[in-house]
């Protein structure tokens, strides 16, 4: 199996983030049933560790960030998070459903994965980051939306 630590957040949102389970409240219960459902235990505990890196980080954010302000990328960043996705971060800023410190956040959990990642993971990073912003439960939503019902985006 091919999988990777953002499967493992893709099946743990799917199956209890979205509100309508609870996860088993043992964690041997919950990486028992992950290795069932195939995942290897490297990628399950990379996996357990983004979370619990995510919480802490929302935690610790601030809104310091200026709004309107330009991004600009490091080497390092740009290794991991490539141009179509800087791209997908800077539309989302500007439809505002990121604001400067999700934004960040997402820069941050985006270089927490092993590996460059692909569009649809990014896509996933900032809707699992929303889910961590108090009072971004629109932008929330509109992330949902967007995940769920790819539809092709028209320039005009």
């Amino acid at each position: 199996m091919d999988e990777n630590m953002v499967d493992v957040l893709i099946y743990l949102y799917e199956n209890y983030m979205d509100g309508e389970n609870q996860p088993p409240t043992d964690q041997g219960e919950l990486e028992a049933e992950l290795a069932q459902a195939g995942f290897s235990k490297a990628e399950i505990d990379k996996a357990l560790q983004w979370l619990d890196d995510l919480a802490i980080s929302a935690d610790a954010s601030s809104d310091s960030h200026s709004a309107g302000s330009m991004r600009i990328y490091t080497a390092d960043e740009c290794a991991k998070i490539d141009v179509e996705a800087q791209g997908l971060l800077l539309s989302l800023e500007h439809n505002a459903i990121l604001d400067p410190a999700s934004r960040e956040l997402a820069i941050d959990r985006l270089l927490a994965i092993d590996h460059p990642a692909v569009l649809e993971e990014v896509r996933w990073v900032v809707l699992l980051v929303l889910m961590n912003r108090p009072g971004r439960e629109d932008a929330f939503t509109q992330m949902e939306d967007m995940l769920y019902n790819v539809r092709p985006a028209y320039l005009h």
